[in-house]
């Protein structure tokens, strides 16, 4: 066919060069839309081959290519491929999908990474096979069942913009014999070649033959049957037999096959013997049970002669090579090479085992793959070269390389088995391949140490020439396989390494490899025996073992009953476990109990599965009897298509990744998430099974619609997976901790199944067997089982994902099962994202909102902004009513959200909707919500988020869900210090997991390997402390602890293979520690009997670590300190600790006293804070009256240990150190009552200041811990700007930083009647700080670091907003107001007692950039009080409103936010009187090069001041900062010249925009730190003196929300209009 595309293609498609070019137009505004497809039907074995032109990076996602039915002409182009339906398949990135959805995950190259040049072509194979060929690379079948007659598709997609076709014709020679390799290995399941007899390979089908002889002497049958030389793999077994004439066999038609008399060629006619189907597995099992039992006892290849007592063959690899008719060797030794001598055969098939020898003997070679003579220098070889040892394996680690005797065949595999391991090293055996030849190579330490010609698997990543090239290679680890576990490579003729992990392709390792390699072995560390298995029936490793188990136990030779393929119609149709079980596993009470005999020393390889398959709605359900405590993870169970008789067993069900669509494989629950073919497909599904008893159940289902359900204790768990096919067999796991189970078979009790299969339990007992949920809580939400299209409701619908995220982004809306009702908060976690679609047009992650349309009739479009009515949307920061957007810049931006947050929303009384993000209110989204009308929650899974669930919330707080991880395995954990808790870092020992976030370290194996460190290195008499929580008594020693220098982070990135198995033995770095009662350092003995033993610690048991002042080392026993352990310890070090022994799981205690988040710090010294008021002003809305207590309270006398009260309880002071000073009231707090108290003195040389809240439980008996974030039960602290609830931080950004009030400053807690907590300073409500305050409830003090003394406000005593102060600081103003005029009039300030004169670090900075212009203080207030700071803690410690009035008639002005201000001297010929409080405040912009010239003539100047002046600008001034160039004198305008204009504008948000302010730059005296600084004016203007216009910038978003932007600018020309009053500065 012509290498041309069809002229009919996608919308922005535009063709070229004849047809051969295709280019996307406008690819930086569109993404999609660039489809194309070939001009005509593509021919079998023709590959269309495009080549990619060009590339943007504005997009994510690229090229996508495959084939279609679809006939171009008539096509209505869809935007991109995947929408392609009716017979097409696409491949896309690394994803094969089939009419839009994924049928293969993970297949061959990813597209999204292909660059310029690269050629990708398509192929429809002979067979029927879709083929993608990446630069003339096949990369094998993506697709099976094509049909003929399809159109190749190239979709011009993401960053590919322009391809062009280079050829449409069948692959080149090279690339036919690739091709036609595959299709060899495919038809032979990755068979070893054998040998060839008349152009027939015969080397299974002669050792079969002649084991069927061997079955028939043992007694197994009496007349032997031999299969046709067509079905010479008795190890694969079909679904249906099928003779060559290919009509199907019976059960009950007897199959005819041969007895074995003679056979010289492959066709012959023997006469038949009539065997049933169920029969014939018989014969063929009990075959290949007793070839392998022969090959384990001496006998060799049974292919190469008869076999009897007295006769042995060659080994199955010692074949010779001579072309004649030999006959078989007479020696049973394992060289075994066809010599031509004739042995005698003493058995009765003797002479027919003769004859097959005549055939297959002669061709035997003695080239067997062994070890070579020359190896590495501690190795012993024995058993012929078969086994290879490294001697002293307690002494070495290394020089322990092996190396095969000959290079690899291609297709031949190698595989050893690993004999002897020791206990004593980390790493383990690394196995790989080398072009070095053995007989000249001087052979390495260790094989990663040669830096040419070798590839080498270790730990699970592979290395290439010593060098890492792929860190994750397979789930498996080297390092984590126990004695008998099989290893196995092998070199394809396409040039690929793969790899075997016990039978398991573990898929390519390397795609192009040499010719000539040999196998490498190195017996690293851990390995220290292994022999070489000459196994062809690789592929059916597990298999086979089961067989050989099997064979070896008592039963052998005693008739067994069929395994019939079809069930028995004579027998009862009872589920029963299949004898076909782990290699681990057996079968007992006649088919009902799975037991792992020896669960203490293994927790896999326990796979057991039903007799047959399940029935449609037919329950399987099994109880665990046993469980044992030495392991992590628990019973695991599923169904499979597989059938138990043919499967080869993994070491668990997880591991089995066959099944190569959604239709088939195996489908498991697991934790309490759902995997198909190994792939998660549910995170949070159901209960946790790691967490169920002995006496538990567990069961699972396929309903009659394909829906597949899971039971714990009898309690449905909702619908796991759909369209799963009928005829699957239930599967158990007896994983971890399970070690028996049997099948129940009385299930009449189980309730059934809801018909509204979204909705799911609510109540689980999984400590009762029996016990069963009722039914849902009518007001319970939860996801309506009506959604869109990519959506999937589970977890009894509580839980929606988007199916196929990689390649769908939106069609995933979902709705709440009922309306809202009013102040109900609808809130869900996000639980998973993809970084599918970043930087793409579709890179949003999730939309919220609510809708007045009802589930029932709402067409669920393909986003939620698509509806055009009664629907309210938070998108990315957008408010969204309808579709269009109302407004921007809403509190909080979605696309900023991660897993883990959380969001709500909640329509009010008042029709008002609001957000809630982490439980915190983001204010009013939208009003007008039709009152009293329906509203339902509304969820649209798009872009990134995959998953989300409904948390139990119902209000703004704390309810984030804990996502399961798989190694979380029924250990508890403990939730930790938030934000302050010391955590262990991510790299520790092999035996170890963390759990609970880096808290908590458990040892799920052996006694050692189980070193963990702090996160961060300890400060100075920084406690770290750990609390026991699981011992195992079969262990001897103990916990060991202590400091160490070395850095974790500085420990390569598989730590595991880095660290010592114990503590005693870490002499990297200098690591003191404690073991027993004896102090080490560096291994060596410092000193005997230091305090009690470590060793007689249990669980509860604390023990913790520190490094004091004076350089000694600490440890303390629950509490109690020890005493100087070491002496000389370094200042940089990391508490250390070791899982060692009897102590298998701790959990830390202790928190940082140097977090930066909490305010648990070490005291140091610390500038002042600001504390300065803001002037005389009435606020836009009113301010809320003063609460004043009624009610005197008192300290309680139980407080802590370093505080003293006075004056009758109503004062406290800390009187030594910084912490320990914990105060609660004597009386509880009631509802709306205000309790307040001053600061009275604070201590600058400590660093943090106070927290304060309310505690819910009384406490006369409450022990003190040290600081306040340590109370852990029912505690609502405020902390800094944060707010925390039991430790947990709920709320960021609140109030003002308490670390900065100043003494004077007044605080105060009130409950309100909705039992919300607010927090008052200086008398100004600071907002709702927490909810569900619980009564009674005591108020509570911490005075840590500055903060040494506080006071209770009473009655009698004057507060600040209280009317006593109001009344005083207004007779105040007035008496300044006759005293100093406007100065005072226009900045009153609050009272000097309660506000000193301290500033802030940000205004110091721009007081020192003030500095920096040298302007002259004449012009600047002399008292420094006026000059205001508008940072963040500053504005909220004096509780500013951002809006107020002033003026008369009253107009707002907006506080300038981020500025500072510095108060001007106002001038002596300005009027004093009082008419300037009635004049407005507005804001100018302008440069700093004309400061001084607007200062001099004290007004606003345009064209010498003013930005707006439309003069040149000078590059600089003599000051060194760039001004406007003069256009007239230094003196005023002339009175005939018209006088120019100067704006100004109510807000900086406008007047400080940077072309208004020009930024200039500046290094900071102090810190030498470079800057960019603005300058502005804060000014009176005279009302009437200005004309009020629309912005001149053309900006369309509105500038500041109080201000619209046609009066956002005001305009005089008044010269005496404006009066200065402060000089603003910002520094960025």
């Amino acid at each position: 066919m012509a290498a041309e595309l069809h002229p009919c293609s996608g919308k922005l498609i535009g063709l070229s060069n004849s047809n051969r070019t295709a280019q996307r137009n406008q690819p930086v505004q569109e993404f999609n839309h660039g489809l194309v497809l070939s001009r005509e039907p593509l021919k079998d074995r023709d590959v269309f081959t495009v080549r990619i032109d060009k590339k943007v990076n504005s997009w994510s996602g690229s090229i996508e290519i495959g084939v279609t039915s679809l006939d171009p002409a008539g096509l209505d182009f869809p935007s991109s491929a995947t929408g392609l339906k009716g017979g097409s398949w696409i491949v896309s990135g690394c994803s094969v999908l089939r009419d839009g959805r994924s049928v293969l995950e993970e297949y061959g190259r990813d597209l999204d990474q292909l660059s310029e040049g690269d050629r990708v072509g398509i192929q429809r194979s002979t067979h029927g096979e879709l083929h993608l060929w990446v630069n003339g690379q096949d990369c094998g079948a993506a697709a099976s069942g094509l049909p003929t007659g399809l159109w190749a598709v190239v979709d011009l997609y993401g960053k590919c913009t322009q391809v062009t076709v280079v050829s449409c014709e069948p692959p080149s020679l090279a690339e036919r014999d690739t091709e036609r390799e595959t299709v060899e290995e495919r038809e032979q399941e990755d068979e070893e070649e054998e040998v060839v007899v008349c152009g027939v390979r015969e080397g299974e089908f002669g050792g079969l033959t002649s084991a069927v002889n061997l079955a028939a002497t043992n007694g197994t049958l009496e007349e032997v049957p031999v299969l046709p030389p067509t079905h010479n793999r008795p190890d694969k077994f079909p679904n249906n037999l099928e003779p060559e004439t290919g009509k199907k066999i019976k059960t009950s038609t007897p199959v005819s096959v041969a007895p074995l008399t003679e056979c010289k060629s492959p066709s012959f006619s023997p006469s038949p013997i009539v065997l049933t189907e169920h029969q014939l597995f018989d014969v063929l099992n009990n075959a290949i049970v007793s070839l392998y039992r022969s090959e384990d006892n001496g006998g060799g290849d049974l292919g190469g002669g008869g076999i009897g007592r007295d006769s042995g063959t060659g080994s199955r690899g010692d074949r010779g090579s001579s072309s004649g008719g030999g006959s078989v060797n007479g020696n049973s030794s394992d060289s075994g090479g066809g010599t031509g001598n004739t042995g005698s055969v003493n058995s009765p098939a003797g002479g027919g085992g003769a004859r097959l020898g005549a055939v297959t003997g002669g061709m035997l070679t003695n080239d067997a793959l062994l070890f070579h003579e020359k190896c590495g220098t501690l190795i012993k070889l024995s058993n012929n070269n078969k086994t290879a040892e490294r001697r002293r394996p307690l002494d070495e680690f290394n020089n322990g390389v092996v190396m095969t005797n000959r290079p690899l065949r291609h297709n031949e595999m190698f595989e050893i088995r690993i004999d002897k391991l020791v206990d004593k090293w980390s790493g383990s055996i690394e196995i790989g391949v080398t072009t070095h030849n053995p007989n000249n190579l001087d052979y390495p330490a260790t094989m990663t140490n040669l830096r040419s010609g070798t590839i080498m698997m270790s730990g699970c990543g592979i290395l290439t020439n010593g060098k890492g090239t792929r860190r994750e290679y397979c789930e498996f680890s080297l390092d984590e396989l126990q004695e008998g576990d099989h290893i196995g490579l092998m070199h394809k003729a396409s040039g690929a390494l793969h790899f075997y992990i016990n039978g398991i392709d573990q898929g390519v390792a390397a795609a192009q490899t040499p010719a000539v390699v040999y196998a490498v072995v190195d017996l690293y560390g851990m390995a220290v025996k292994v022999t070489i298995v000459h196994n062809h029936n690789h592929s059916d490793r597990l298999r086979r073992n089961n067989a050989i188990m099997r064979a070896l136990s008592p039963d052998v030779g005693r008739p067994r009953p069929a395994h019939s393929l079809t069930p028995d119609p004579d027998t009862p149709d009872r589920l029963l476990f299949h004898s076909n079980c782990g290699q681990k596993a057996a079968i007992i009470s006649e088919g009902r109990t799975a037991l792992r005999p020896h669960a203490t020393d293994d927790f896999n390889h326990g796979v057991v599965l039903s007799g047959r398959p399940l029935h449609s709605n037919e329950v399987f359900q099994v109880r665990i009897d046993k469980m044992v405590d030495k392991w992590a993870g628990s019973i695991e169970i599923g169904v499979t298509t597989h059938n138990p008789a043919y499967l080869q067993l993994p070491s668990t069900m997880t591991n089995l990744r066959s099944g190569n669509t959604n239709q088939s494989g195996t489908w498991m629950m697991t934790g309490n998430g759902v995997m198909h073919n190994g792939t998660t497909i549910l995170d949070e599904y159901g209960h946790n099974l790691d967490r169920l008893k002995a006496g538990d159940t567990v069961g699972v289902v396929r309903k009659e619609d394909g829906s597949l359900h899971f039971f714990v204790n009898g309690v449905a768990q909702g619908p796991a997976a759909w369209n799963v096919p009928p005829s699957v067999y239930a599967v158990v796991d007896l994983y971890g901790q399970a070690a028996q189970a049997t099948i129940m078979d009385d299930v009449a009790d189980l309730p059934p199944l809801p018909e509204d299969s979204s909705e799911g339990p609510t109540v689980m007992s999984p400590s009762s067997p029996c016990s069963v949920a009722g039914g849902n809580s009518a007001n319970d939400l939860r996801f309506h089982q009506l959604h869109g299209t990519n959506a999937v409701i589970t977890n009894g619908g509580r839980t929606a994902l988007r199916q196929n995220c990689r390649s769908e982004f939106n069609d995933a809306i979902v709705i709440s099962n009922r309306c809202l009702r009013d102040g109900e908060l609808f809130e869900i976690v996000i639980q998973k994202m993809v970084d599918r679609w970043s930087g793409s047009i579709e890179a949003g992650k999730i939309m919220a909102g609510v809708t007045a349309i009802r589930p029932e009739e709402l067409e669920f479009p393909n986003t939620m902004t698509d509806i055009d009515y009664d629907t309210w949307m938070l998108s990315g920061t957008a408010i969204m009513q309808d579709g269009n957007t109302m407004r921007n810049n809403y509190g909080c931006d979605l696309d900023t959200l991660t897993t883990g947050s959380r969001i709500g929303m909640m329509r009010s009384a008042t029709g008002d909707l609001h957000y809630y993000i982490n439980g915190v209110d983001q204010g009013v989204a939208c009003t007008g919500l039709p009152p009293g009308k329906e509203v339902y929650a509304v969820i649209d899974l798009y872009g990134q988020c995959v998953q989300v669930s409904i948390t139990s919330s119902s209000g703004p707080q704390d309810n984030s869900l804990c996502t399961s991880n798989i190694t979380e395995r029924s250990f508890p954990i403990h939730s930790p210090v938030a934000g302050v808790a010391h955590r262990l870092h991510s790299k520790h020992g092999k035996n170890v997991v963390l759990l609970g976030e880096g808290c908590q370290a458990v040892r799920v194996g052996g006694y050692a390997h189980g070193i963990v460190f702090s996160a961060k290195e300890l400060k100075t008499d920084e406690l770290f402390e750990v609390k026991i929580d699981e011992v195992d008594d079969q262990w001897s020693g103990s916990l060991h602890m202590g400091l160490t220098t070395l850095a974790p982070p500085e420990l390569p990135s598989c730590p595991m293979s880095g660290l010592s198995p114990s503590l005693t033995q870490l002499r990297s770095k200098v690591t003191w520690l404690l073991a027993g009662s004896e102090v080490r350092r560096n291994g060596l003995l410092q000193r005997q009997n230091y305090g009690a033993s470590l060793d007689r610690l249990t669980v509860g048991n604390r023990v913790g670590v520190k490094r004091c002042s004076d350089d000694t080392m600490h440890v303390l026993i629950d509490g109690e300190d020890m005493g100087p352990a070491a002496t000389a310890v370094a200042k940089n070090v990391y508490a250390v600790l070791d899982l060692y022994g009897r102590v298998t799981a701790v959990s830390i205690v202790s928190s940082s006293v140097l977090e930066d988040a909490g305010s648990v710090k070490a005291p140091s010294l610390s500038s002042d804070s600001c504390s300065e008021g803001e002037e005389d002003r009435t606020p836009v809305e009113g301010d809320e009256p003063a609460l004043v207590p009624n009610t005197v309270m008192a300290f309680l006398e139980n407080h802590g240990k370093n505080i003293q009260l006075s004056h009758e309880n109503l004062t406290a002071a800390r009187v030594s150190s910084y912490n320990q000073g914990l105060l609660v009231t004597a009386q509880p707090l009631p509802r709306q009552q205000l309790f307040q108290f001053q600061i009275d003195r604070l201590n600058a040389s400590w660093t943090s200041s106070l927290s304060l809240g309310v505690i819910g439980h009384s406490p006369d008996r409450l022990n003190f811990p040290s600081t306040a974030c340590c109370l852990k039960r029912s505690v609502w602290l405020l902390q800094r700007d944060s707010v925390f609830h039991n430790s947990l931080k709920i709320c960021e950004n609140y109030g003002p930083n308490l670390d900065t009030c100043p003494e004077g400053t007044v605080l105060g807690l009130l409950v309100d009647g909705n039992s919300c907590l607010h927090l008052y300073v200086n008398g100004m409500d600071q907002g709702v700080a927490a909810q569900d305050i619980p009564t009674p409830c005591y108020p509570l003090i911490d005075l840590y670091g500055q903060c040494e003394q506080v006071t209770i406000v009473t009655n009698n005593v004057a507060t600040v907003g209280g009317e006593g102060i109001k009344a005083r600081c207004q007779g105040d103003m007035e008496k300044a107001d006759m005293v100093d005029g406007i100065k005072e009039s226009v900045c009153w300030m609050p009272h000097p007692e309660v506000n000193p004169n301290k500033t802030c670090e940000y205004q110091a900075l721009c007081s020192r950039f003030k500095d920096l212009l040298t302007l002259p203080d004449g012009y600047f207030n002399e008292d420094a009080k006026y000059n205001l700071c508008y940072c963040e803690s500053c504005h909220k410690l004096r509780g500013d409103e951002s809006y107020y009035k002033r003026g008369e008639p009253p107009r707002d002005y907006a506080l300038p936010f981020g500025w500072c201000r510095f108060a001007l001297r106002i001038k002596p010929h300005c009027d004093v009187s009082n008419s300037f409080k009635q004049w407005h405040i507005a804001y100018h912009g302008t440069s700093v090069g004309a400061l001084r010239r607007t200062l001099d003539h004290a007004q606003l100047l345009s064209g010498t001041s003013s930005i707006f002046s439309v003069s040149p600008v000078k590059t600089e001034g003599s000051n060194g900062y760039s001004e406007p160039e003069e256009n007239s004198s230094n003196s005023l305008p002339d009175r005939d010249r018209e006088v120019p204009r100067v704006q100004l504008s109510p807000t900086m948000r406008y007047s400080g925009l940077e072309m208004f302010a020009p930024k200039v730059q500046f290094r900071d005296p102090r810190s030498h730190c470079c800057h960019q600084a603005q300058v502005g004016f804060q000014v009176c203007v005279r009302p009437g003196s200005y004309k009020v216009g629309p912005q001149t910038l053309g900006a369309i978003e509105p500038l500041d929300p109080r201000f619209s932007n046609t009066e956002i600018e005001w305009i005089t020309k008044d010269q005496g209009g404006t009066l200065l009053y402060g000089l603003l500065i910002r520094v960025e």
